[in-house]
């Protein structure tokens, strides 16, 4: 038993695990490796428990009492925390890389996250809270012929109470995500590399299901809680699945495969192209003829002249490592107006729900002390979070259907598309979800016409248009089938277009312009709420986004993203002529070193 545990940890056997697998070809890509998956995989659930716990209620914990913050503070407030969230990965797959392993990486960083949100139950509980943040100080009064008035001196100012704690928590819990993410994808199938790519690509699959299965479960119970209970007795339970999570990734070290850091090519990267671009002084066709390793027909590009072959300073696979960095930047970059659009899912859109006819279960008893009970709920309304679970509900429908059913018979027919084919796929339908939204945003400022509806949620009243809810379930719908496209042939792209040495850190780069993407999203946001522009420039309707215009924001990032969608499909197009160029390169390099080496041996 030991000595299967012991190969289990030391996977770097290539050709053992190969021989094994051969010998058994009816045998499951995942056998042997079943329990360290289920432990990546049960730990990742439980993290997606506790992230979308946090992100999906924290427009309306910050809206509500005794916060009272403006929806489109909110909404920026959770873009910049998702933002920062993904900003970190790069760093987060570095130190994997270079200095600690993924393995402690992702344990510290669990434990960054777990002490980020344990402050949330404090900050719920009001002795606690008083003694984090400080006395509450309510708005003044105001002059009541101030109430019609859109100018921002009517409106009444205070700072936002408890923002230092708020940010605080909000800061260790994204950098402890954004490690994480950077880490637990390439750690996962790591597990199951070694198996070949059909396994890979079916681990991929799994992992994303188990991170919808984790935000169903939180979507449905925790915002439900959080909503109509407690928020108290909501966080409590996120602290608590964040804890199991880390004792679980904690104990699965011995049936992990665990490598130590290899060194991470970040190093060098500056380093080589600081080089390529000022250090030209060999002539290339002298030096291709010199070496007679590349054939003189193709012509190497600036990046080649960093390799020792062409007179430069650096080994040739850390230059090819460079290369393949560069090359797969543009895609990144034309992925930024996706992610635009896929974080007003759980922003905006969740911001238009509040302001739409949600039904309610049944009444329940009114209690206002309900921020601080455990048990007791007020009144039992369909959570607004809940429509994010169309999105969730879609993916882990979908997915295995996809996995055992369409992706086969595509692959035997040869018509299995590309991971750049699939982001194409993703991005058209993110453009018609914001198209969507736009659309019916529109209707809802045209139904306020007929009167607003006053509807409590939670302990805040909202002004709500006479134009129900399920309405948004085509927009959800839509974004859900891009993500099953876009995001998860990112990831494979990632992992797969990653050099060895650069694994976690093109994993953390994937993740760090998704970061990108919701700062920009938040910059957006805040850029159309300026007094100049005036969007989302409605503070005089105290809380209430019934004097905005969130439809006009919608249809500019449906614009974007189309304009985007053309680009992308230039870029992934000159992507895959630049690495049939390489791999020839790479080919007729190695056949003509297996000519000189045989000349040799001849003579």
């Amino acid at each position: 038993m030991e000595g299967g545990q012991s190969e289990e940890r030391t996977p770097l056997l290539p050709g053992r695990r190969r021989a094994v697998a051969a010998a058994k070809p009816g045998a499951s890509a995942f056998q042997g490796r079943r329990l360290a998956c289920a432990a990546v995989l049960v730990t990742e659930s439980l993290e997606r428990v506790a992230f979308y716990g946090i992100t999906s209620g924290l427009v309306l914990y910050l809206n509500s009492e005794p916060y009272n913050w403006l929806g489109p503070q909110s909404s920026q407030t959770l873009l910049l925390f998702m933002g920062i969230s993904y900003f970190v990965s790069p760093f987060g797959g570095w130190l994997a890389d270079a200095w600690l392993g993924r393995y402690p990486t992702i344990l510290i960083s669990m434990l960054l996250y777990l002490v980020g949100i344990m402050l949330f139950p404090f900050i719920s509980w009001d002795t606690s809270r008083r003694h984090l943040c400080g006395k509450l100080e309510y708005y003044p009064f105001i002059d009541p012929q101030c109430i019609n008035n859109s100018s921002s001196a009517c409106v009444p100012q205070r700072d936002s109470y408890c923002q230092p704690i708020i940010y605080t928590g909000l800061i260790f819990i994204a950098f402890g995500v954004g490690s994480v993410k950077a880490n637990i994808t390439p750690f996962g199938a790591d597990q199951v590399k070694d198996r070949g790519s059909e396994a890979t690509r079916r681990f991929f699959n799994w992992f994303y299901w188990s991170i919808n299965l984790g935000a169903i479960v939180s979507l449905a119970g925790i915002s439900y809680i959080q909503q109509n209970c407690s928020f108290l007795l909501g966080y409590i339970i996120l602290t608590v699945c964040m804890g199991i999570s880390f004792l679980v990734f904690a104990l699965g070290k011995s049936v992990f495969i665990s490598k130590p850091p290899d060194g991470s090519s970040f190093t060098d990267l500056f380093k080589i192209l600081f080089y390529s671009c000022c250090s030209r002084k060999l002539n290339r066709n002298e030096d291709t003829r010199d070496t007679g390793i590349y054939p003189s027909t193709i012509k190497p590009g600036c990046l080649d002249m960093a390799k020792i072959v062409y007179g430069g300073q650096f080994q040739d696979n850390k230059v090819e490592d460079v290369k393949t960095f560069v090359k797969i930047i543009p895609v990144f970059l034309a992925l930024i107006p996706y992610w635009m659009v896929y974080f007003q899912m759980q922003t905006t859109y969740v911001l238009q729900s509040l302001h739409l006819q949600i039904p309610t279960f049944f009444a329940g008893q009114n209690n206002s002390n309900v921020t601080n009970s455990l048990a007791s709920c007020n009144h039992h309304m369909l959570p607004a979070a809940w429509f994010t679970m169309f999105d969730a509900v879609l993916i882990l429908v979908l997915i295995p259907v996809k996995d055992k059913v369409v992706d086969p018979v595509l692959k035997r027919k040869g018509l299995l598309p590309t991971s750049l084919m699939r982001i194409a796929v993703g991005m058209f339908f993110v453009m018609c979800s914001a198209v969507a939204a736009g659309i019916l945003e529109d209707q809802r400022l045209n139904s306020l016409q007929n009167g607003t509806i006053e509807q409590q949620i939670g302990d805040v009243w909202y002004n709500a248009a006479p134009l129900s809810i399920w309405w948004q379930i085509p927009q959800y719908v839509m974004i859900g089938i891009s993500e099953i496209f876009a995001s998860i042939a990112g990831l494979e792209f990632a992992y797969s277009a990653a050099p060895k040495s650069m694994q976690s850190a093109i994993m953390g780069l994937f993740f760090f312009f998704t970061g990108v993407g919701s700062f920009v999203g938040s910059g957006l946001l805040a850029l159309v709420s300026v007094d100049g522009i005036g969007w989302m420039n409605c503070k005089s309707d105290f809380g209430n986004i019934n004097k905005c215009h969130m439809d006009y924001y919608f249809f500019l990032l449906a614009a974007i993203q189309c304009m985007t969608l053309i680009i992308f499909i230039i870029v992934s197009v000159t992507f895959d002529r630049h690495k049939n160029k390489s791999d020839l390169l790479l080919i007729n390099g190695r056949r003509q070193n297996e000519e000189v080496r045989h000349n040799r041996t001849r003579n």
